[in-house]
């Protein structure tokens, strides 16, 4: 997935989880400040710093669109001790980029986006091809919960940032489609490259951990990929191991 019309700035402050104010330089290389969108109402504590470089998408057609900013915030520049790690932090790029990996697999068909299944809604359907032992063709239904992962501590990714009911009702989902027959997915899209590992966040919600060793018990496939991370684009690209113990 691409970006057009991508601005550097200098992060100043995020009065609510909806808005945040950066500066910018402007046409005529003045600074200025402005109000953006932020697209990920989690709480990025961790990353959004007063003076750290982020990432705008500069929406010129925000007036026709009836838009109450310009700019949409989508990226950041997180500053470690020895350099700085590129993160897409746009909370709605997991779900396109995972359509996008998923539509690019020969192994699949038919793939559709929002899906109702009773009173559930996944972020992604789709028929497994395969064959059986006559080797005829065969197509499995399957879906896909899509989640997108922000935090990171020394190269090793984790996930939440903050409790999520929403996030363990998804995997109690899963479970439910794959006793009823489905294949069943989680997908952990990790917005960043160079992780070495891929983790539930016990520190900020034990239950978890307990939920996806649950899921997996149920034979619900649990993947971790990172991705490659542009400024203005984001692709998801190699596994990352999944570590539970």
């Amino acid at each position: 997935m691409n970006y057009p019309n991508i601005v550097k700035g200098s992060f100043i402050n995020r009065p609510n989880r909806f808005i945040a104010y950066v500066q910018i330089l402007s046409g005529d290389g003045e600074e200025k400040t402005v109000i953006c969108h932020v697209k990920n109402t989690g709480r990025c504590k961790e990353l959004l710093l007063p003076g750290v470089t982020v990432l705008l998408q500069y929406h010129p057609e925000a007036s026709v669109l009836g838009r109450k900013t310009e700019y949409s915030l989508i990226g950041v520049y997180k500053k470690r001790e020895k350099d700085t790690l590129l993160i897409n932090m746009d909370s709605q790029a997991p779900n396109l980029a995972a359509y996008e990996w998923i539509l690019g697999s020969e192994s699949v068909c038919d793939v559709k986006r929002e899906v109702t299944y009773g009173q559930s809604r996944f972020d992604l359907a789709f028929q497994l091809i395969g064959k059986d032992e006559s080797g005829c063709v065969t197509h499995t239904p399957a879906f896909m919960e899509v989640k997108g992962v922000t935090l990171e501590n020394h190269n090793h990714a984790l996930f939440p940032d903050a409790p999520t009911i929403r996030g363990i009702k998804h995997i109690e989902e899963l479970i439910h489609a794959k006793n009823d027959g489905y294949e069943a997915y989680l997908l952990f899209v990790i917005q960043m490259k160079g992780m070495t590992g891929f983790s539930p966040n016990e520190e900020t919600q034990p239950e978890f951990k307990g939920a996806l060793k649950k899921a997996l018990a149920a034979g619900v496939h649990i993947l971790a990929y990172d991705c490659q991370i542009t400024e203005n684009s984001m692709i998801v690209d190699q596994p990352v191991p999944l570590i539970l113990d």
